[in-house]
């Protein structure tokens, strides 16, 4: 077969195939419209199925309806909200924050919106089980938790959000000791006082801040550095962490004041 008639062939093949997706393209109809009637009636059913955790049949009715409800249609965002359940009971956390994300960013003012943005704080929280991981997704939730705080004050979902941000910070100071403990069992104890002290001022009120105080100690006295420890005693053990037994044994040497100089 001659070069042209091989050339001939390529452009008929090329000029076929672009006819046929041309034809292809030419059939694929435009979404049609739901009717009023057709948009309550798959409501029902995707709000039925809903209240009964058929995630499959939430995703089936309410991924066709969502288009077709305006935003001030009071059933937009629960539509939205309803979708993020149902990808999050299917272990699709990442779906599901976008689905609450946007019954939050679409609907603002709806009723449900404060709920919304707790579950788009949830289900980022549900990503990062293990502090030992990548923090990520825990920074991200709790991001989330504290725009809540700051849109939604007096809402119901911020007062869970609160305990929601406490057990997180309990997460993070817990990621923060077991990296000064690294260092701690290495015998690097400047490195770790350097977690140590960062806990302490970033996470106080976390439930492993007293070890953490303690370590802390241990760490100073290894190194020899007593001022360090007077000073942690007089200006912080006792001043806030006074109702911890095993710290203030730790401080019963230490005077009360400083003595003044000879």
């Amino acid at each position: 077969m001659s070069r042209w008639v091989l050339l001939s062939v390529f452009a008929l093949t090329l000029a076929t195939g672009a006819c046929g997706g041309r034809r292809h393209a030419d059939t694929l109809a435009p979404v049609r419209a739901l009717s009023a009637a057709e948009v309550d009636s798959l409501w029902r059913l995707g709000e039925y199925a809903a209240r009964h955790g058929k995630w499959n049949d939430v995703l089936k009715h309410l991924d066709r309806v969502v288009r077709d409800l305006s935003p001030d249609d009071p059933r937009a965002a629960k539509a939205r909200y309803f979708l993020g359940e149902a990808h999050m009971g299917k272990g699709d956390k990442l779906e599901a924050a976008r689905e609450f994300r946007k019954a939050v960013d679409d609907t603002p003012d709806a009723p449900i919106a404060p709920d919304a943005l707790l579950r788009v704080g949830d289900a980022y929280a549900d990503l990062w089980r293990r502090p030992e991981l990548d923090p990520t997704y825990g920074q991200s939730a709790l991001s989330t938790y504290q725009e809540l705080l700051s849109r939604y004050p007096t809402s119901d979902a911020a007062g869970r959000a609160r305990i929601k941000i406490a057990d997180l910070n309990n997460q993070f100071a817990y990621k923060a000791y077991r990296a000064a403990l690294y260092y701690y069992r290495l015998k690097a104890y400047d490195s770790a006082i350097l977690y140590l002290k960062d806990l302490v001022a970033t996470y106080p009120d976390a439930t492993i801040t007293p070890e953490a105080l303690g370590r802390l100690i241990q760490a100073y006295q290894k190194l020899g550095y007593r001022e360090d420890v007077e000073d942690t005693c007089r200006n912080y053990i006792r001043r806030f962490k006074a109702d911890v037994p095993s710290l203030i044994a730790m401080c019963r040497n230490v005077p009360d004041s400083v003595s003044p100089s000879s």
